[in-house]
């Protein structure tokens, strides 16, 4: 298990950032082309994150059964599964699923349904209450850029304001430029890739992605490249400590 400080019941707390990962984990798919949930959580360990947003989570056929077990889960992880799978053998909703750090309280859960050829969707989460809290948005978008930027469209347009500032979106974003694809986002968030996460072999690209409101400040972030995150899915996670703006 991870061996980070307990979380607070509300995220943002002065002098104590908030870590927050995002990993597109393949369903569990490691480069060997082994399922092994095991091997994906012990990752997903290593990251001391407070929060997880989590992409292909959920197998595609039929009722999509998650490709990570919750039993599992909760024995060998200090996660929680955020109440977002419309059904009882879902991890999440279109294969994005949030874990959260036990002891910190989500006071909110939400589905966000996402134009596109393909069925695409985000989920939100907010974590704490009053002025410690904030909003966590996991997304996985399109292949086609066109589609991207309708999606998000729609997630900014899902926010004011005022609860933007507080918001974090992270996830595969799909975008292989550094600097176009995020238009819609840019007089609201700020968009950053922590480093290259795709292929995991030989990482080329900064897929992932973290896109944070005014009101929040980046702090540290990078990639977790260990060993095991390389064997594990064809992207490596990323991560981030926020904490209040000043």
């Amino acid at each position: 298990m991870s061996t980070r400080p307990p979380a607070s019941a509300a995220p943002l707390v002065p002098g104590r950032p908030v870590r927050l990962a995002s990993y597109n984990i393949r369903k569990a798919v490691g480069l060997d082309w082994k399922r092994d949930a095991g091997r994906t959580l012990d990752v997903i360990n290593e990251i001391g994150a407070d929060a997880v947003v989590l992409q292909e989570a959920d197998k595609r056929l039929g009722a999509r059964p998650a490709a990570l077990p919750r039993e599992m889960i909760a024995r060998e992880t200090d996660f929680t599964v955020a109440d977002l799978a419309p059904n009882a053998v879902s991890l999440g909703w279109h294969g994005n699923a949030v874990l959260v750090r036990r002891g910190l309280a989500v006071t909110a859960a939400e589905r966000l349904a996402l134009p596109g050829l393909e069925p695409r969707g985000a989920v939100l989460v907010r974590l704490g209450e009053g002025p410690g809290a904030i909003t966590v948005v996991g997304v996985h978008l399109a292949l086609m850029r066109r589609w991207r930027l309708r999606q998000l469209h729609t997630i900014r347009a899902r926010f004011c304001e005022t609860e933007s500032a507080r918001t974090v979106i992270l996830g595969d974003f799909n975008e292989w430029s550094e600097t176009r694809g995020f238009e819609p986002l840019a007089d609201r968030f700020r968009v950053v890739a922590p480093g290259k996460t795709f292929h995991a072999s030989r990482p080329r690209a900064g897929l992932d992605r973290i896109a944070h409101g005014h009101g929040l400040a980046l702090g540290a972030a990078g990639v977790h490249e260990t060993p095991r995150a390389r064997a594990a899915s064809d992207h490596l996670p990323i991560w981030a400590d926020m904490a209040p703006a000043a």
